[in-house]
């Protein structure tokens, strides 16, 4: 599979540590005409685990202990990476988006008809929820995100995918 792949880089803020060395990666119609079970399955097939259909939470949040994949299987909406100083993305209908630990995302637009499939790489199923207005969670958080291990896979891709050639 080919995709278009975009790495923003996302840096501390104060309040959402975001990564020190992993950018977001953007994966640009990775799941057009896909539906969640398609998605669910080539994130399992990766060893991305956990998988679950939901959506955003509507305020600036992070895993400290665990990287992310979300695809987006329902209509576009409006979200807020890396804390609210962050660049605002329209996550397209089909693109998926590989958070790593600390990164920060927080759904800006309704929330009406989304349909998100999110995963975590095995191993990391048992993610923690932090959020920005929470000042212990932010000094928590540095330390766990030091100690969360590089995916052995692309959650889209597989081996050989983009993540293994950006997270390094």
């Amino acid at each position: 599979m080919t995709v278009r792949v975009e790495t923003v880089e996302l840096f501390d803020d104060g309040q959402v540590p975001n990564h020190p060395r992993f950018p977001l990666l953007l994966y640009h119609d990775a799941f057009l005409n896909s539906g969640a079970e398609e998605v669910i399955a080539t994130f399992s097939a990766n060893a991305w685990q956990g998988a679950w259909v939901n959506g955003i939470f509507p305020y600036h949040h992070y895993h400290a202990r665990a990287h992310e994949v979300l695809a987006n299987v329902g209509p576009p909406v409006r979200v807020q990476f890396g804390g609210t100083s962050g660049p605002v993305l329209s996550f397209e209908t089909g693109m998926a988006v590989a958070i790593p630990a600390g990164g920060g995302h927080c759904r800006l637009s309704d929330g009406a008809g989304l349909k998100i499939v999110g995963a975590y790489p095995r191993g990391q199923e048992d993610w923690d929820l932090k959020r920005a207005d929470r000042p212990a969670d932010y000094a928590a958080a540095k330390a766990e995100i030091a100690e969360v291990a590089r995916p052995m896979l692309d959650p889209v891709v597989g081996s050989g995918g983009p993540l293994l050639e950006h997270w390094v």
